[in-house]
């Protein structure tokens, strides 16, 4: 097992696992991108109140419609759960690439999954470190993507800007 850290141009950090870009972080924007899920599994496989709620920063919490494609339209073939968390997007290149892609979770009712074709309110949990302020209107959409595959999209009914600690 072989890995790499880098910084580049001194404001992009790059994560490499046996020859693979895994992550990549502009230091001077404060976003990130996950390139391989698998590798990183460590992470994306827990909701972030899995981690130290003391070092975690304070979160914008957004009440969504969500919607799920089903898997003959592109989308995941399994259901969701509650800590489900997938890259969310909120703007494409011109040429349909990811733009950038957010960290948050997406929390609903304990024990309950979302299937791929239904539509539920659920909650978006979005760390405040990164540049995603932007994007956050009553009415805007965004896609729920794992890694370059679309699964899903979901709409903001409200918003709750997080109180300084």
């Amino acid at each position: 097992m072989i890995i790499k850290k880098e910084i580049k141009d001194d404001n992009e950090f790059y994560l490499w696992f046996n020859g693979k870009l895994i992550y990549k972080k502009w230091l001077d924007k404060g976003y990130s991108k996950v390139f391989d899920h698998g590798t990183w599994g460590k992470y994306t496989e827990n909701s972030i109140t899995d981690f130290d709620l003391e070092e975690t920063p304070a979160m914008y919490l957004v009440e969504c419609k969500l919607t799920l494609l089903p898997a003959e339209d592109g989308g995941r073939k399994t259901p969701i759960k509650s800590g489900y968390r997938p890259d969310h997007v909120f703007e494409y290149e011109k040429d349909g690439t990811i733009k950038y892609a957010f960290i948050g979770d997406l929390q609903f009712e304990e024990d309950c999954e979302i299937e791929p074709g239904q539509t539920k309110h659920v909650q978006a949990r979005f760390l405040t470190h990164q540049p995603i302020e932007q994007h956050l209107n009553i009415g805007q959409k965004w896609w729920i993507h794992e890694g370059p595959n679309k699964i899903g999209e979901a709409e903001i009914i409200a918003i709750e800007i997080p109180k300084e600690k």
